[in-house]
C-alpha cells in the first residue's frame, strides 16, 4: 500500500506531516513543530484539560462538527482529514480577544494562567456550537461542557460568569468556508497507511486488514491507549484505526433495539441510551469528562475489559448482545458471556466487535419495570469507580391487576393524549400489581469494579426470582452477593467496603422502588436536589 503523509487544516492551511511514529502525539507535534506552545501539558493522560484542543470534521450532513479533545492523548494519525484549532486560532486577525477570551478578563477568569488556554479552547467551541444553532447555553450545560477542565486555583465561579457573558458580547462566529472547503478536499485523499498504521474507511477493508494480521492493536479514542504509551512508555505494535469506518460510527435506534457501532463514540451512545432511559442521566453525565466522552467509543470500553469500565454493567443489565466480525463472518454472543478473566475475553485472533445492540425498553422487559445505575467512587465527577451497580428488576402484570383505563384500550385520541394514558395507566398497573403482591417475574443485577471481571450477581437474581419486592427478599439477596463476588482491595477500596456498598446500593434500589412509601427522586439525586 502507497504511503502518504497526514494532510489536515491548520492555522489557515493544509499541513502535511509525516511523523516517526504512529504514537507521537498531538500535543507533542504541536509544542515541538508547529511551535504552538498555547497548548500545556499538565497530567498527560486526558485528566486537566490543559492541553484542549478542538477538533473539526464533516458530520454526515456535510456541515462541520466542532469537538473539544484532549491533545495529550491523541495520536497525531488521527487528525487526518480533519481541522485542528487551538488557542493561537481564537483571537481575531487584528489581535483583538474573541469573546471567549475577553470574558475571561473582565470576570477574572484567570490566574496562574497555565490551565486557563484549555477552558479558552472548551468554551470556543461551546460556544461555536450555540453560535450555529442560535441558542445560548445555561449554566448547566457550560458546567458540564468544563467537566474536562480541573483548574482549581481560580475556582470556578468566575469562570462559569464569564462563559456566561461571552454571550452577551457582538457575535464572532468562525468563518466556516476555509474550514468546510479544506476537508472536502481531504476527503478525495485514499485511505491514510503508514508504517505500522492503517486507517481503512470501509468496514470490508477493516476486517481484512485486522484478519491479515491479527496481531495488530484496533485503536478507537486511545482515551486508555494513549496512556499505556504516556504513563507506561509501551511499545504498542501495528494500529488498525477504527475511527474512519463512517459505518461504525452510527447509533442506529430501531423498532426494538438501539444498535450502537464499535466506532460511535461514547458521547452519541449515551445519549441514546439516555434518551430510552432517562434514569442513566447520571452516570452518562459522570462517566467521564466530555472531551474524553468525544473521543472514546463504548465499543472499545467493553472490548477493553475493565472491570471498571462503566458501560458494560449498564449494558448488561439491559441484556446487551455484541455482534461479532472476523473477515465476513459473524457471530453474536450475551455481553454477559464475553468476559472470561481480568480483561480477557472470547475475540479470537482477527476478530472485533462490530455492534453492540441493546433491546428497546418495551421489549427488555415488563412494563413494570426498574432502572437504576449507581457509581461509587472516591470524586463524584470523571472519577474511576470503586463499584458500579446496574439493576433491573421487573414485576409480574396479571389481567387482574390491569386498571380499567388501560384494558379498555381506546383507539382514538390524540398520539399524545394516548401516550400520556398509557403512561398513566401504566403507572396505576404497577401501583396495583405491587399492593396485590405482584412478584418479580426478571431481575438483572450487573456489577462492575466488585471483581476481576464485570458479571452479574447470579445468586443475589436467583432470591429475587419469582418473589415480592420485600424487605424479606432484599436481605436474601444482599447476603447473596457475598456468593457472586470475590471483591477485589486495592487504592480505591478494600474488599470489605466494596462488598458492603454493593449491599448498601441494593437496599438504596429497594427503597427508590419498593411497593409502598418509595424514595421520590427529589430524595436520591443530586440534580433533582440542585434544581430545587
Amino acid at each position: 500500500m502507497n504511503h502518504r503523509p497526514i494532510r489536515f487544516f491548520h492555522r489557515g492551511a493544509l499541513r502535511d506531516v509525516s511523523p516517526a511514529t504512529p504514537t507521537r502525539t498531538v500535543l507533542e507535534w504541536l509544542r515541538e513543530d508547529a511551535r504552538c506552545t498555547g497548548t500545556k501539558e499538565g497530567c498527560a493522560e486526558g485528566d486537566c484539560g490543559a492541553c484542549m484542543v478542538v477538533i473539526g470534521a464533516l458530520d454526515a450532513q456535510g456541515a462541520l462538527q466542532l469537538q473539544a479533545v484532549n491533545a495529550c492523548i491523541r495520536f497525531l494519525p488521527t487528525l487526518d482529514g480533519k481541522a485542528l484549532f487551538t488557542v493561537e486560532d481564537v483571537a481575531a486577525a487584528d489581535g483583538s480577544l474573541h469573546p471567549v477570551q475577553q470574558s475571561l478578563v473582565d470576570c477574572h477568569g484567570s490566574q496562574c494562567g497555565f490551565c486557563t488556554p484549555g477552558f479558552v479552547m472548551s468554551l470556543w467551541a461551546c460556544y461555536q456550537r450555540h453560535q450555529a444553532a442560535g441558542t445560548v447555553a445555561t449554566r448547566q450545560q457550560l458546567a458540564d461542557d468544563l467537566s474536562g477542565n480541573l483548574c482549581r486555583c481560580t475556582g470556578y465561579r468566575p469562570i462559569l460568569d464569564a462563559a456566561q457573558q461571552m454571550f452577551l458580547a457582538p457575535a464572532a462566529p468562525l468563518a466556516t468556508g476555509p474550514v468546510l472547503q479544506a476537508l472536502r478536499a481531504l476527503q478525495a485523499e485514499p485511505p491514510l497507511a503508514l508504517p505500522g498504521f492503517d486507517a481503512p474507511r470501509t468496514v470490508e477493508a477493516f476486517a481484512t486488514l485486522l484478519q491479515a494480521q491479527p496481531q495488530a492493536r484496533i485503536l478507537a479514542g486511545s482515551t486508555d491507549i494513549g496512556l499505556w504509551v504516556n504513563k507506561q512508555l509501551r511499545t504498542l505494535g501495528p494500529l488498525v484505526s477504527i475511527n474512519e469506518v463512517a459505518a461504525l460510527r452510527t447509533v442506529e435506534v430501531t423498532p426494538t433495539h438501539i444498535q450502537i457501532g464499535a466506532a460511535a463514540s461514547l458521547e452519541s451512545a449515551w445519549l441514546a441510551l439516555v434518551a430510552e432511559h432517562a434514569s442513566l442521566r447520571d452516570v452518562w453525565l459522570r462517566f467521564a469528562s466530555l472531551p474524553v466522552r468525544h473521543m472514546g467509543t463504548m465499543g472499545g470500553n467493553v472490548a477493553n475489559g475493565s472491570p471498571i469500565g462503566d458501560s458494560a454493567p449498564v449494558l448488561m443489565a439491559l441484556d446487551a448482545t455484541l455482534v461479532l466480525r472476523r473477515g465476513a463472518q459473524q457471530r453474536t454472543l450475551a455481553l454477559e458471556d464475553f468476559y472470561v478473566g481480568y480483561m480477557k475475553n472470547r475475540l479470537e485472533p482477527g476478530e472485533f466487535i462490530e455492534r453492540i445492540d441493546v433491546p428497546r425498553a418495551a421489549v427488555a422487559g415488563s412494563p413494570a419495570s426498574h432502572l437504576r445505575v449507581y457509581k461509587i467512587s472516591k470524586r463524584f465527577d470523571s472519577d474511576i469507580s470503586a463499584v458500579c451497580a446496574a439493576l433491573v428488576i421487573g414485576l409480574e402484570r396479571t389481567p387482574q391487576s390491569l386498571p380499567e383505563s388501560t384494558a379498555k384500550s381506546p383507539v382514538h385520541g390524540t398520539a399524545q393524549g394516548s401516550a400520556h394514558g398509557m403512561a398513566h395507566g401504566m403507572a396505576q398497573s404497577m401501583a396495583q400489581s405491587m399492593r396485590k403482591g405482584a412478584r418479580i417475574d426478571h431481575v438483572r443485577l450487573a456489577f462492575g469494579g466488585l471483581a476481576a471481571t464485570v458479571k452479574r450477581a447470579d445468586a443475589a437474581e436467583a432470591a429475587l426470582l419469582g418473589q415480592p419486592w420485600s424487605e424479606a427478599a432484599l436481605q436474601a439477596a444482599q447476603q447473596a452477593l457475598a456468593e457472586d463476588f470475590q471483591p477485589l482491595s486495592d487504592l480505591r477500596a478494600s474488599a470489605a467496603y466494596r462488598l458492603q456498598v454493593a449491599q448498601n446500593l441494593l437496599r438504596r434500589f429497594w427503597l427508590e422502588t419498593r411497593p409502598v412509601d418509595a424514595l421520590p427522586e427529589s430524595a436520591v439525586s443530586v440534580w433533582a436536589r440542585e434544581a430545587g
